[in-house]
Order: C-alpha cells, then structure tokens, then sequence
C-alpha cells in the first residue's frame, strides 16, 4: 500500500511518498514558488536503502495543477520514477490548517467535507484555500485514490473550555466561534508518541510538555496523553515569539497603532504577523544568523534571544503548573532540534523544578530522538525530530482499514 501526503501552501507543494507495508519512504521533496514569473525550484528526493538520489530543477510552474503534475511524471519516470502509474497510490493524505470545531479527527474528503473546510476560511484566511487547492488539484490526478483531511487543530480538541474559552462577551463563541484552536497538532502528537515510546510506557499514563520551535512555534501541555492546554490560540499568531509573529502582546496595542499611527487593519495584521518576532526586533527571523550575530556582540540579537528563550521557558512554567508532574519536555522541529543554544537558554536555572540539562549531551550533534537531561534530572528531556508527513500516512492509513 501506498500513501502520499501533500501539504499545499499557497505558492508551494511539499511531499512524501509512503510504501506502509515496509514503512519506508520512496520519495520525498519540495515545489517552491509556484505562479512566480521568475520560475520554482523543484528539490525531488528518492530513497533507496541508506542512500538518494537528489534532482534539483529549476523551472516555470504556473499553478498548482502543473506543480502536482510535474511531480507525479518524476515519480512515474523511467529513470525518476518509483511507480508505474498514478493507480498504485492507494491514498493522499493532506495537510489542512484548520478544522475549526467541525473536524475533530482526520477524515475522508467529499464534496460535503470540501464544504465544510471552505466554511472554515475566515479562521485560516492565509492556510485553508491553499489547502482546499492541494485537495481538489489531488482529486483530479488522484482519482482512484482515497483523499483523507488531517487537520493541525484535531489533536487539539481535547483542551477543555476553561483553557479554550477566551474571556470575551460569550455570544461571541457561539455565533462566530472565537476560542483557542491550536495548531502544529500532527507534530505535537507524533513526537509525544515517541517520547511514549522511548519512556516505555502508554502514552495514556504520560503527561508531557512538547515544544515545536520552527519559523513557527508552539508549547503543548499534555496530560495522560492528550492535549489540554496550547500556545497558539484561535490562529497562529497567539503564544511564542515566532520568526515573524509577534506572539503574545497587550490586546489594545492594535488599537492604540490604528490611533496614533494611521494603520488600518490589514496593516496592522500583516505587522504582526510578517514584520515582528525576531524579525522585528533584530531584523533577522533565521536563528543561525541571530545566534551568530549575537556571539558577534551584536546588542538587539543578544535581545532577541533573550526574549524568545524567556517566552518559552515561562510558557514551560505555566504548564508545569497546570499539569502538576511532568515525565519529559520534548524539543522539536528545526531549531528544536538543531539549536543547542536555544535548549540551554531555555533550561537554564530550572533545576530546582526538576529540569536539569547535561551540557555535554545538548550539544552532541545527532538526528535521532535523544535524551539530554543530567542523570539526576527529575523530568527526562528529549529532543525527537518532528516528522507531521508519517503522522498524517498514519491517521490516513487508520480509515483505510
């Protein structure tokens, strides 16, 4: 059996080919600036064993439809491929944004299921029509295939309302259902499986505290296995310091721009969420360089690490409350993963609640699931390498069987 997961962005196709019935992975890779008149760039992966083979191309991709094609004639190539025809995928599983409270769990794609993410546009404005794009492009290349939804938001459905629930007139729930959604669902879900797994216990015994740092970023409190509470809120913006979002800010600075500095909203929303974070504050939204900046002396870098490790560790401070015990902190996503520094800034002085980072460990350079908490550590700490395409083949294979 074979499944493909598609997460369509709004100018880019990323993908991953699954054989399930020896979980391998055939062929994976990336369309990056589709529609643009200087042309894309395709980075098309095949695995075989411990080796790839790597084609990198640079073309004119008018639209979504000939990105999905162009793709599908490499894996169907003679030289490329590693199908014959489209038939042998079995089915595509994609990435949606938002499910919005109608979609609690991964589901089976029909018209009336299309319908229903195309409702859920006003939530995910800048995600959700990408994905509705991906769908029906897949549904038309794809056609005997089964096309499944799995949605950032549904792991999330499990926080109760007193951490949903904004502390607005609650009218305002019921009709145009403003409440906390999360995302970054599928990762937070599959690295909390790992994390299960190298504790050798269920995960339904496990509280946990996963944290997504990436160009985005997000804190998931887990108890007994599902999610309880979340960083990011009814979108993306709410929570961390991100690459480019703000994250959490005094809810009246909007108003007091549009007063004293002439924005209108839209200004105002793409400031927030495309010219601050870290971005805003030193300029720069790539961690290596403002990690390097700031070894350099450079002053507004030093502060923006320092404010985007405060965040996190008192986002790490207010779940360790509302769980009570924790059984592991886990790192993830690329600077998660690959940004030692971040995980030391952010464990630092947390030794009395039981978080004790080894030096020695964090800085190891590895790519597999790892601990790096002292021996004496009270909580284990984990850093686990995301990967949301083998979550999303897995929940797709669960309806298929």
């Amino acid at each position: 059996m074979k499944i493909l997961v598609i997460n369509t962005g709004s100018s880019s196709i990323k993908y991953k080919l699954f054989s399930i019935d020896d979980n391998s992975v055939l062929v994976h890779g990336n369309l990056e600036k589709i529609g643009e008149p200087g042309g894309g760039r395709h980075t098309y992966v095949v695995l075989s064993g411990h080796s790839e083979n790597k084609i990198l191309r640079d073309e004119i991709i008018p639209n979504h439809t000939v990105g999905l094609n162009t793709i599908v004639s490499l894996m169907t190539h003679a030289e490329t491929g590693v199908i014959k025809n489209v038939s042998e995928i079995d089915a595509v599983g994609h990435r949606v944004v938002h499910g919005a409270e109608t979609f609690r769990e991964p589901t089976i794609i029909d018209d009336q299921v299309l319908d229903a993410i195309r409702e859920n546009v006003p939530l995910a404005p800048l995600h959700n029509p990408a994905n509705i794009l991906g769908i029906q492009v897949a549904r038309s290349i794809f056609p005997s295939a089964v096309q499944v939804a799995v949605f950032d938001t549904a792991f999330h459905h499990t926080i109760p309302p007193k951490a949903y629930l904004y502390a607005l007139p609650y009218k305002l729930y019921t009709t145009l259902k403003i409440r906390r959604y999360g995302f970054h669902g599928t990762s937070h879900h599959y690295v909390a499986g790992e994390a299960a797994r190298l504790l050798q216990k269920p995960l339904s015994e496990l509280n946990l505290i996963t944290i997504h740092l990436g160009n985005g970023g997000s804190v998931t409190a887990i108890a007994k296995g599902k999610s309880v509470d979340t960083s990011m809120g009814m979108t993306p913006l709410e929570g961390l310091i991100m690459g480019t979002r703000s994250g959490d800010i005094d809810p009246s600075i909007p108003h007091f721009l549009a007063s004293n500095a002439d924005m209108s909203i839209e200004e105002i929303n793409t400031l927030l969420n495309k010219e601050s974070g870290l971005k805003g504050i030193c300029g720069m939204n790539d961690m290596r360089d403002i990690v390097l900046a700031s070894e350099q002396g450079n002053p507004q870098a030093i502060t923006a690490l320092e404010m985007y490790t405060y965040r996190i560790k008192k986002y790490i401070g207010a779940y360790l409350a509302v769980l009570g015990t924790v059984h592991a902190i886990v790192f993830t996503a690329g600077i998660g993963e690959h940004a030692p520094q971040i995980r030391s800034r952010v464990c630092e002085g947390m030794e009395k609640l039981g978080i004790d980072l080894d030096t020695t460990k964090n800085l190891a350079a590895r790519d597999i699931a790892r601990e790096i908490q002292t021996d004496g550590s009270a909580t284990r700490i984990f850093v686990i390498p995301t990967d949301e395409e083998l979550d999303i083949a897995r929940e797709t294979l669960k309806l298929l069987t």
